[in-house]
This record gives structure tokens, sequence and C-alpha cells, in this order.
């Protein structure tokens, strides 16, 4: 019998969507950087990406990036959130580049690196409007300037990031504006950038809109690839697979059972009211997964199932089924936030399925 809860990974449907977002991006210049963030650094999917010819890997944990090294994957490895100040030796020992926003940190990463005898790369992140991490526009040069002046510290390029804090959707105008600072760098200080990096999963939209991409050569990738869709509307991309991860519960009681609580109520173990529909008597089905292994808001269910309570480790469903059995399994479709939760947990098995 297969464990559960569990994650059915198709690696196979991760390299088609892989495959066919590096092929579709090529014709524009833009290269794709594979991010295995929320799957943990997962070995697995980590080479099935670069196989389907992304140009590197970004995790934004360096404890990710140290476990694909122990597993030799063998990868370019950028970390793609701002190095920690206590982590700065770990950085530099396990990962080839990193996105950086303050000078204090890639002073350190200087040090790290003279005396780790290694270079490091940096890519200098720019705010352009979400509100996430960046360095002001008009700051960039002098953040710049500096960071050439130091020692084992290699500056690749510049990069942004939208659509994730306040969700302000790439455009041409954004993206024009980081390739204006592009040229601008290039001419002011001689250089070539070998990264421009334009975004994440929200700007498959701005690029498929046939606008004119710019300086911009490379994207970071994650959610389109895992789940099939573009993150501003979360609308499937046509051609790629939005099932290639599913999460499988077991049912461990199924019930007719009246729909209204009774009794005085206050509030839920999380602090919500509770509901208070009254659909008469219904078949109360419970799955063994809860609040504790994914977000229970972002699941899709059979059509034939719905949602009507969740705890730390049940979920309440009312079944329209004529019938649901004790040990029977429910397969659940996961948005990004539940996928990410159920990668997380360490009640939730993964099981990576090939053909």
């Amino acid at each position: 019998m297969k464990p559960a809860p569990r994650l059915e990974i198709d690696l196979d449907k991760i390299y088609h969507n892989a495959r066919s977002l590096v092929e579709l991006l090529a014709p524009r210049g833009i290269s794709v950087t594979g991010v295995t963030k929320a799957t943990l650094g997962s070995p697995e999917i980590a080479r099935v990406l670069l196989r389907a010819g992304v140009v590197g890997l970004g995790d934004s944990r360096i404890e990710n990036i140290e476990g694909m090294n122990l597993a030799e994957v063998s990868a370019q490895m950028t970390l793609i959130r701002s190095p920690m100040l206590s982590q700065t030796d770990r950085v530099v020992m396990n990962s080839d580049i990193s996105f950086n926003t303050e000078l204090s940190v890639i002073k350190k990463l200087s040090l790290a690196a003279q005396e780790a005898k290694r270079t490091h790369g940096v890519v200098l992140m720019v705010e352009l409007g979400d509100l996430r991490e960046g360095i002001m526009p008009e700051d960039l040069m002098e953040t710049l300037r500096e960071t050439l002046r130091l020692p084992n510290i290699v500056f690749k390029g510049i990069g942004t990031n939208l659509a994730c804090q306040n969700g302000v959707s790439p455009n041409e105008k954004s993206m024009a504006e980081l390739s204006e600072l592009a040229r601008s760098i290039e001419s002011t200080f001689g250089l070539t950038l070998e990264i421009v990096s334009g975004g994440n999963s929200a700007n498959l939209q701005w690029v498929l809109n046939g606008s004119d991409t710019g300086r911009i050569n490379n994207l970071r990738l994650g959610e389109s690839i895992l789940l099939g869709c573009e993150t501003l509307h979360r609308t499937p991309i046509d051609g790629l697979f939005t099932d290639a991860i599913t999460l499988i519960a077991e049912v461990i009681e199924s019930k007719l059972k009246p729909s209204q609580p009774w009794g005085e109520k206050a509030q839920t173990a999380f602090g919500e009211k509770s509901p208070t529909k009254n659909r008469g008597e219904i078949l109360q089905t419970i799955l063994a997964i809860g609040l504790q292994d994914t977000d229970t808001s972002g699941i899709r269910l059979p059509s034939d199932m719905e949602i009507i309570g969740a705890s730390s480790d049940h979920l309440m469903l009312k079944s329209n089924r004529n019938s649901i059995s004790v040990g029977d399994e429910v397969p659940l479709q996961l948005n990004y936030s539940a996928m990410v939760r159920a990668m997380s947990s360490p009640f939730v098995r993964k099981l990576f399925l090939e053909a």
C-alpha cells in the first residue's frame, strides 16, 4: 500500500513543461533559470529541469542549495533571496551567484570569498514598484560603483522582482526601465551585462504578448513549470500540464451527519467562526490532512466533493458520492500556496513518477 498523504510528482510532465517554456523563450533571447524553492531543492526535480535545458538553478534557501550540492547536482547555483549576513560564508561556499540589495552584505560576501580563495557572482536587484526587495533605481549606479571595488566579487548583472508582495504586474514600461538601466550601466562602466533577469513566472504574459524584450535575457521560472500556469491570474498556459503534482489524501471517516453544529459556540481552533449554513443531513468525509500540511484554501477537489471545514490535521468534506469508504484515497489538485506547504510538511511523502 502506498503511503498517505503523499504528493505524486510526475517528472515527465515537469520535463515537458520546462522544455516547452525553454523552447518558447529561446527565440526571444531569454534563458530560463529553474527555480527549485517550492520543491525544497529536490535533486530529482532539479535534474529534470537541467535535462530540459534550464541554464541554472535558483533557490531562496541556501540549505536547499547545499542539499543539491550534496546530491551532486551539477549546475550554476543562484541564491535568489538576498543573503543573510549570518550565512555569507555558506553562500560563498555553496552558490555561484547571489541576488543582492545591501552593500553591507556584498562587502561581507567579499571578505568570505577572499578567505575561501573563491570568487562570487553578484546580481543587483532593482526596485520597480512591487516593494519587495530591490535597490531604488536612483541609487543603483552608486551601489554598483562600490560593488565593483570589492575584491573577489564578480558583478554579473541586474534583475528585478514583481508580482509577489503587492501583485504589481510586469509590463512594457517596467521591463523597458530595467533594459534602460542595463544599457546605462554598460555605457557608464564599459561593461557587458551577463544577466538581465526580468522576473519570474508572472513575466510570461508580457513575453507571450509579443512585447519588445529589450535587454531582458533571463527569467526565473518555478510555478509555471510545476503547475503549468502564469501567475498573474493563474491562467493555464497552452500546451502545459496543470496536474504534474497531485496531493493524495486518505479517508479516515465517512458518516452521515447533520450539517449544523449544536451546543454553545465560540471560536474554532484557528480563531474563526464556524459555518452556519444548514444543508440538512450530509455525507461528511474526513481526510487525514489539514492546515499543518497544506493550505486547504488552495485545494481543488473532485467535482462531487466540497470542503466544509479544516483543522490542523483533518479536512472535512461534503461528499455527493453514493458511497465513499474509510481507506479510500482522494486526489487533490493544488495552487502554489497549497503545493509549497505540502512540499514542506514532514508528514507528506513525496512519490516521484516516471514513465
